[in-house]
């Protein structure tokens, strides 16, 4: 298949564009070849490569930037995924769009997990450009399918794992505060990228959610990373009131594959798994990076 992965250089994208590369032809591209939040560089995009599938892995992700960064975060998250819809539609593409846990307010209580009918309901500025990419995307193409996923890691990139690393191998004395009310699925994007494989010619259309089975809090998702990596650490779990941040956070991000189990195709594992593996493949690199 004729593939264009968008927003390649980040963890989803990298990953997507590393599986899938030895068995169809893929065109990668990443600012500032390509803006989703760009009309013309899109329609620009689909004359030159002609796909047949779009994966859509570029988003504004910066969830507390987003409350001050109004119309990057809009143009990028929402207008973007528009921009992909029409472009799709109009070349006979599907399209695959990657969202997010933020399009739920998080008040239901945790271990209760949001399916893919729940009625969104989001409180911060990222989460309402998602959602409304969401409908975007559905108002604009018929050959579709809107991933929410949460919690993403990766080998590639920045993101929590890699940062409690850094903290602790700086100073592995120093107690180190993280959030223990906020329930999750800690998700592996290499993981979701051999999710999204077999969706490249499925018959599953609409919203579908991809998660990691199992779920955590923060603070016990950082203590199993340490104690896996052999890292010595001190930490103490805290409140989300404790840390305070300009976005709100769902308290609840437990999201249930609901759509890919009953289609019989869900290829998630318990999150605790996945990350075993993530540590015996990456141990030494993720040390190297973290030591600079």
């Amino acid at each position: 298949m004729n593939i264009v992965i968008i927003g390649a250089g980040g963890q989803l994208g990298s990953d997507c564009g590393k599986l899938f590369a030895d068995r169809h032809r893929v065109f990668s591209c990443d600012l500032p070849e390509v803006n989703i939040g760009d009309a013309d560089s899109i329609a620009r995009l689909f004359e030159r490569t002609r796909p047949e599938v779009v994966i859509n892995c570029a988003a504004y992700t910066a969830v507390d930037a987003c409350e001050s960064n109004l119309d990057l975060s809009w143009r990028i998250n929402a207008e973007g995924p528009g921009h992909l819809a029409k472009g799709a539609a109009k070349g006979g593409a599907r399209l695959i769009h990657i969202s997010t846990d933020y399009v739920f307010d998080g008040k239901r209580p945790a271990p209760q997990p949001y399916v893919e009918d729940d009625a969104p309901n989001p409180l911060s500025q990222y989460g309402r450009s998602k959602l409304a990419g969401e409908v975007a995307v559905r108002e604009n193409c018929s050959d579709y399918v809107i991933l929410r996923t949460a919690w993403l890691y990766s080998a590639t990139g920045k993101n929590f794992l890699k940062t409690m690393l850094r903290l602790s191998l700086a100073a592995p004395e120093r107690e180190l505060k993280v959030v223990d009310d906020q329930h999750g699925s800690l998700t592996w994007s290499r993981t979701l990228a051999r999710q999204i494989e077999p969706l490249l010619q499925s018959s599953i259309t609409g919203i579908v959610h991809t998660t990691s089975e199992g779920h955590a809090t923060w603070y016990e998702v950082a203590r199993t990373f340490l104690t896996l990596m052999g890292v010595p650490f001190a930490m103490r779990p805290c409140s989300t009131a404790e840390y305070p941040t300009p976005a709100h956070r769902p308290a609840n991000s437990i999201l249930e594959n609901r759509v890919l189990k009953e289609a019989g195709c869900n290829l998630f594992v318990d999150w605790r798994q996945d990350l075993e593996r993530f540590v015996d493949e990456h141990r030494e690199a993720l040390l190297a990076e973290a030591r600079g």
